[in-house]
């Protein structure tokens, strides 16, 4: 059966996510980065990185945002611009690193929320639920932006307090020092007052409260809605209190989209589907299959043939190397190209698939989702916040 066009791959190294960060530290003057993005130069920088936020959903519910939709429709100076590409797979722990080390997908290695280890013949969780048995800076083992200018500018990220040692930190984010607070509200605070402590800074600011009401509730919910409006106050706050030379980036690490319950498809209740596959994984909008050692020749063409026979044009499914060759993960080192599926499974219409031999059943209630690599997915803002703090009186701007 013939599949619709795939989209193309992220933009690595012209718009992507993996490129904020390294574009930052070059507009501070940092050597051995480039400003790919053309940011304008600054001496403080704050990345605001709001998780869940695509673009296409901060445009349709911008009513619940004035500020942010006043910024958006103000912007129109400056070359940099002003919409992004989440790395792929469009999930947190393949951004998140994408930013933290300026690699794309294939080089860092982080692929996925779940992933196969090759060295353990087992899927190991690259988020919350870390694998004892994976060393997170050996998995990792770019340095991030932060480490590259330790001793040359000053950095740190402000987010929540249970993230300061966690394996995902410190594959994706080492190197910077850690501030916690708890709430939006304090977390916007420590920000401005670490920022006005610093004659030059770079600061990550990680807003997760979005992504958690859009798991949950939906985008298209109430909860989500009141979340929007939090992070309207949260960013109008933030640029009045914020030095007045600070550059405010504000972005996201992927979109999401609402799956109603019947599509959130149990996929391993049909045997075709899962023959010859030794280990599932991934996101439920973007599906890892690693096949059998033994499956033989022809057991990749029959399993894409078999999928695109139940689901048609509900998803993409290509192999690993199509994936690989259409720049997917960008460029793949050998260390990190087992941990790819032997196919892939990619949702185009509103539609999620789910292991549940794998995963529990609550999994399968989740609302908003992502992974795939859709437009509402993949695209996500990037908004320089202008700052309306004043400088203090007698005192000059430099």
């Amino acid at each position: 059966m013939a599949q619709p066009p795939l989209p193309a791959a992220p933009a690595y190294g012209k718009a992507s996510i993996a490129d904020l960060l390294t574009s930052a530290a070059a507009a501070m003057g940092a050597s051995g980065f480039s400003n790919v993005l053309r940011l304008p130069a600054a001496r403080r920088i704050c990345v605001v990185l709001v998780d869940g936020l695509g673009k296409a959903l901060l445009t349709q519910r911008a009513g619940h945002a004035p500020f942010l939709r006043g910024v958006m429709a103000a912007d129109g100076g400056g070359e940099h611009p002003r919409t992004l590409h989440a790395a792929f797979p469009s999930t947190t722990a393949t951004s998140l690193t994408s930013l933290g080390t300026g690699q794309v997908p294939g080089q860092h290695g982080m692929l996925g929320y779940d992933v196969l280890d090759p060295e353990q013949d087992k899927v190991v969780n690259l988020l919350g639920n870390w694998d004892g048995g994976v060393d997170p800076q050996r998995w990792q083992p770019f340095p991030t932006v932060f480490e590259q200018l330790d001793g040359r500018i000053p950095t740190a990220t402000v987010s929540l307090p249970k993230f300061a040692q966690s394996p995902m930190t410190r594959a994706a984010l080492r190197g910077t020092t850690f501030l916690g607070a708890t709430s939006p509200q304090a977390r916007v605070q420590v920000a401005a007052e670490t920022l006005a402590a610093h004659p030059t800074m770079l600061l990550y600011l990680y807003w997760s409260e979005l992504d958690k009401a859009g798991h949950g509730h939906g985008a298209d919910s109430a909860r989500w809605e009141s979340q929007l409006e939090e992070l309207d106050a949260g960013m109008k706050r933030l640029a009045a209190t914020v030095p007045p030379d600070t550059l405010i980036l504000l972005t996201a690490d992927h979109g999401m989209v609402d799956v109603p319950r019947p599509a959130r498809i149990d996929y391993s209740q049909y045997p075709e589907l899962v023959d010859g596959v030794r280990h599932t994984a991934g996101e439920p909008r973007m599906v890892h299959l690693y096949l059998e050692p033994d499956a033989g020749p022809g057991a990749c063409a029959r399993l894409v043939a078999a999928w695109l026979e139940r689901f048609g044009t509900k998803a993409w499914v290509l192999t690993k190397d199509e994936a690989v060759a259409s720049g997917y993960f960008g460029e793949v080192r050998d260390g990190a190209s087992g941990r790819i599926g032997d196919i892939l499974v990619l949702a185009r219409e509103t539609i999620a698939f789910y292991d549940l031999r794998r995963v529990g059943p609550h999994a399968i209630e989740m609302v908003g989702q992502h992974g795939s690599i859709t437009k509402a997915e993949r695209e996500v803002p990037l908004l320089r916040i202008p700052v309306t703090a004043r400088s203090p009186k007698g005192s000059k701007r430099r």
